[in-house]
């Protein structure tokens, strides 16, 4: 937001100074937005320093990802499933446990082919990568991603350039491995190295590739009974969305 649109919501009184009081890093105007729910209380809509778990699911998935060096989070949309992993993953490199964040995902179209896409390739991959950039500029400011993402703290790549790789001191957060096949999931996998951390994410029911192409269902399976992984099953009611996404989900 500039300073002259800013300047004027100062002076309309749509900020009050107790908005930012305790952990609150910003919080955007409430009071001026449409509710699909009326007389609904107001959803917080804070974005806090410390993420905490909306629901029994999201704490298990928290608690993996503290104590287990691999993990594998599936469920519907509007769980948190990325934005949990990111979160964890930039509070890790905050603290010093890591050295670097490497985030990966498959560079697949949602059913339609958008042709060739001009530019060098890292345009060309900035519309699949997209939504790891906005998971990552909920927890850090634009500024501070693209300094860290210069320095090589933090690394964006599609899976397509991830084979080869020996990943030590990153936590690696694999997103949208629905639209992995079983090939491609074992080479991701296997790309994790000394004091690194894992975290796979994606929904099975919501996959871009045919039913027998995408690998996740069957790795998450069989990844079950090996003690030192943790595969996490979030339910509908782990949804943290917008409301009707749970209804939606139910029927659809």
């Amino acid at each position: 937001m500039t300073k002259r649109p800013l300047k004027r919501l100062v002076r309309e009184g749509a900020f009050d100074d107790r908005e930012f009081q305790d952990d609150k890093i910003r919080r955007l105007p409430v009071g001026r937005g449409w509710s699909p729910l009326p007389g609904e209380d107001e959803r917080e809509q804070g974005y806090l320093k410390t993420v905490k778990p909306k629901s029994e699911g999201q704490s298990r998935l928290m608690a993996a990802i503290d104590s287990k060096p691999l993990v594998v989070a599936l469920g519907p949309a509007g769980t948190g499933k990325t934005y949990l992993a990111i979160s964890k993953a930039v509070e890790a490199l905050e603290a010093g446990r890591v050295g670097r964040i490497v985030l990966s995902r498959p560079a697949v179209e949602a059913g339609e082919s958008l042709g060739y896409l001009p530019g060098e390739v890292e345009d060309k991959l900035a519309p699949y990568l997209r939504p790891l950039y906005d998971a990552l500029s909920d927890r850090l400011s634009m500024k501070r991603v693209r300094s860290l993402i210069s320095e090589g703290a933090i690394e964006i790549a599609p899976v397509g350039f991830m084979r080869g790789r020996t990943l030590n001191n990153a936590f690696v957060v694999i997103d949208e491995a629905q639209n992995c096949t079983y090939v491609q999931l074992k080479m991701l996998l296997t790309r994790l190295g000394w004091n690194s951390t894992m975290v796979v994410t994606g929904d099975p029911a919501q996959s871009d590739l045919l039913p027998e192409l995408s690998g996740l269902a069957p790795v998450a399976e069989r990844l079950e009974q090996a003690p030192n992984i943790a595969v996490v099953r979030l339910q509908d009611v782990d949804i943290v969305r917008h409301p009707l996404v749970a209804e939606m989900l139910a029927v659809l």
